[in-house]
């Protein structure tokens, strides 16, 4: 029997529904404004670019400015830039800059602060430069596009690349946070898969970024996170050949949460790069488990699967897996098995036949060190009022052999991370609280490391807990880029 599709916003929907009934992305300038503000002309922007402009206060302006979580339409920005070009983007960088006001660049719109959606200030929506091509290896991708296209394009040409679940994440937002998703631990982060890419600065240059050019700003892009020290327009990735892959579930009746998480971390630990696996523990009064796994081609797969299911111990209510192409997997993966890939995107897009929906949520994240964390404690967090989710995504593998300075992304060693979500009904106060908590308290058990692409507003000592004995070098690389603060945000990197 093929279960209901499986995804992170599947499993989370769920997850809001049994409680209630029963994913980057950019920064925005928050710079200093003139003593004596002058209003922006946006007739002038209008003017220079080849794409379209629309105006707070224009038709269509509220919607245009919407982002994924609804939470965020509080927000107002002054103008919406849909650019088409990289030249568009080194217009709209050079306008913010020299009016003051805040920037921010949108590509899937999934920022978990809302720093996507600057209040007054400047949205330079890169959804129209998506074109995806692949020669040989090589995928050259546009920073606008989502998973689903990247997906597709890339499959189509016989090719397969790492990334993350949900389709409507953007692949900017991911790769420059770094990227933690399906295949990690078989080619690791996305940001490990990219040769190059090209950026406009905040002097309003269009940059080509590589090991051989700007290498350090090329360096600082694999795991800063959007919306620091440039806006990225295309990026260039090494993809492999594409195989099929073996997807799976495993379902746990409520109960034995603490047993089941830390069967998983241990198998995991020393598991085949080939598995890649999720655990979600949904609380409530007796918390929930499942398991989603997705396994690179190798010779017994469904072997593999029967290994982790004994060595976590509890025998699953459900098992289910099959064998699917690389895209096919990753529309499983996202939520989309029984829809089209053209069916597979935004609906609040306005673009048909999307079907995909905007979520209300407060989330969070820490990463969790070792297989040895006390999993009883873990449990406890999720022990009580329904609502609290956590997603437990696993590193290792590939990502575990490259150095923690290698590139931005310091969490190399990390056994996993732990995004802390909690949906939203009509207030977001509880959620706000909750997620807080179990934050602080998981920094307790497993320490204060934390994902940037999982960005948290109120994140204790996040310089730290983001980018640990990275951050010297990124503070220095933000005085060569951004010295006046052009990307800058609540939680940018500066001097």
């Amino acid at each position: 029997m093929t279960p209901p599709p499986i995804s992170r916003r599947t499993v989370l929907s769920a997850a809001v529904a049994l409680t209630l009934g029963g994913a980057t992305i950019a920064g925005c300038s928050r710079r200093k404004s003139p003593d004596t503000p002058v209003a922006p002309r946006w007739e002038d922007l209008r003017s220079k670019i080849s794409g379209s402009l629309v105006v707070r206060g224009e038709a269509g302006a509220p919607e245009a400015s919407w982002a994924f979580n609804p939470l965020f339409d509080v927000n107002r920005p002054g103008a919406v830039a849909f650019c088409t070009s990289e030249q568009d983007v080194a217009r709209c960088v050079e306008f913010a800059s020299n009016a003051s006001i805040p920037l921010a660049a949108r590509a899937g719109g999934h920022s978990y602060a809302g720093y996507c959606i600057p209040d007054d200030g400047l949205v330079v929506d890169l959804g129209r430069m998506s074109a995806v091509s692949v020669t040989g290896p090589l995928a050259v991708v546009g920073a606008g596009a989502r998973l689903i296209d990247v997906y597709a394009g890339i499959a189509d040409a016989g090719r397969m690349l790492g990334g993350g679940s949900c389709p409507t994440v953007g692949i900017a937002g991911l790769t420059l946070g770094g990227g933690i998703g399906v295949l990690t631990r078989k080619f690791g982060l996305t940001c490990d898969q990219l040769v190059s890419a090209r950026a406009v600065t905040a002097d309003g240059k269009i940059r080509v970024l590589s090991a051989d050019s700007e290498p350090d700003l090329f360096w600082a892009i694999r795991g800063v996170g959007g919306g620091n020290f440039c806006m990225a327009t295309e990026f260039t990735f090494a993809t492999a050949p594409s195989t099929n892959l073996t997807v799976f579930t495993l379902d746990y009746a409520p109960g034995d949460t603490a047993a089941i998480m830390h069967g998983w971390l241990t198998f995991m630990a020393d598991a085949p790069d080939e598995l890649w696996t999720t655990l979600h523990s949904i609380g409530g009064a007796t918390p929930q488990c499942r398991i989603v796994g997705c396994i690179a081609e190798t010779t017994h797969p469904r072997a593999l699967i029967d290994d982790l299911s004994s060595a976590v111990g509890i025998r699953p209510v459900e098992r289910f897996d099959a064998e699917k192409t690389f895209l096919d997997a990753m529309m499983f993966m996202g939520g989309c098995s029984t829809l089209t890939v053209a069916q597979c995107h935004p609906s609040w897009t306005g673009a048909a036949p999307g079907q995909l929906q905007r979520e209300a949520f407060v989330a969070s994240s820490r990463m969790v060190p070792n297989s040895g964390v006390d999993t009883t404690r873990i449990e406890a967090l999720l022990t009580g009022p329904p609502g609290l989710t956590l997603i437990f995504d696993s590193l290792g593998g590939a990502v575990r052999r490259i150095p923690a300075d290698a590139t931005a992304f310091p969490h190399r060693q990390a056994a996993a991370s732990i995004q802390i979500y909690h949906g939203v009904g009509t207030d977001s106060t509880t959620a706000s609280h909750r997620v807080d908590e179990a934050r602080d308290r998981l920094g307790e058990i497993c320490g204060s490391a934390a994902y940037v692409n999982y960005i948290d507003p109120r994140m204790p000592d996040w310089g730290s807990a983001y980018y640990q004995g990275n951050l010297p070098r990124l503070r220095q690389i933000a005085s060569t880029y951004d010295p006046n603060g052009v990307f800058g945000f609540p939680q940018a990197v500066r001097p």
